[in-house]
């Protein structure tokens, strides 16, 4: 067996994808590349499937039989918070959004290509590794960043504004925290996903602008005259500095 470098020992991997021979070659690729590989065929199987196995990635095709997989993806993030990557059709564009705003971390459109999918796998499971690291450090180092009444706590992943605690997302406080790093600067679409995500923006991916969406409204930002995480069009994103109080 052929063993991927950039992967962990036996990563496991859950499947739903209800076309068979597709998820056979799947299967049988991402096997090749080291990964163990568990494929069900029907959305209401996927839940307690879920449950029993806890992949370390669940890759999700959202047209399924019974269960669809926005359903699936709404019923398990409540308790599941390893990687969701989501599969969809080209003309699926609102399905798109709509899992992300679900807590899917991440889509492949189909026909799917299995050197890109592969490639979305791995930068998920080194952003959980990370993710991991930090849960684990020495809670007495924290890396903390305040700005006027915005505190952000990386090592408990705590938000607070004007003293109100912020509940985000996990893709929410990483984008939180890279904007806050980079106060005054014009963060592009491409450096937020090739932070976030190890890949480059195609001029398509919606997933910077829904996550910027999603933080301006928990952080009291205005979302048709933006002041604290501003629009530069043609470049990207700018965390002003001046704005929090």
């Amino acid at each position: 067996m052929q063993t991927n470098p950039d992967s962990p020992a036996i990563a496991n991997l859950l499947l739903v994808e209800d076309d068979v021979r597709l998820a056979a070659l799947t299967q049988d690729y991402l096997q090749q590349q080291g990964f163990h590989v568990v494929v069900i065929h029907h959305g209401n199987d996927a839940v307690n499937a879920v449950k029993q196995i806890t992949p370390d990635v669940l890759i999700l095709d959202i047209m399924l039989p019974g269960m669809d997989g926005l359903e699936i993806c709404r019923q398990i993030r409540p308790w599941f918070s390893n990687p969701v990557l989501m599969l969809t059709a080209r003309d699926e564009d609102l399905d798109e959004i709509i899992g992300l705003e679900l807590g899917a971390d991440d889509y492949v459109t189909k026909p799917v290509q299995p050197r890109v999918l592969l490639a979305r796998i791995n930068a998920l499971l080194r952003r959980r590794q990370l993710q991991r690291v930090i849960a684990s450090s020495d809670k007495t180092i924290l890396k903390q960043i305040r700005i006027g009444q915005l505190q952000i706590n990386q090592a408990t992943r705590d938000v607070y504004l004007n003293q109100q605690s912020i509940i985000l997302t996990t893709n929410e406080f990483e984008l939180l925290w890279l904007l806050a790093q980079h106060p005054g600067e014009i963060l592009s679409r491409d450096q937020i996903l090739s932070s976030l995500r190890g890949i480059d923006y195609d001029g398509l991916d919606r997933w910077v602008d829904i996550r910027i969406s999603h933080l301006r409204h928990k952080l009291g930002d205005d979302p048709q005259q933006p002041f604290r995480i501003k629009t530069i069009w043609g470049k990207g994103y700018l965390f002003v500095q001046d704005a929090w109080g």
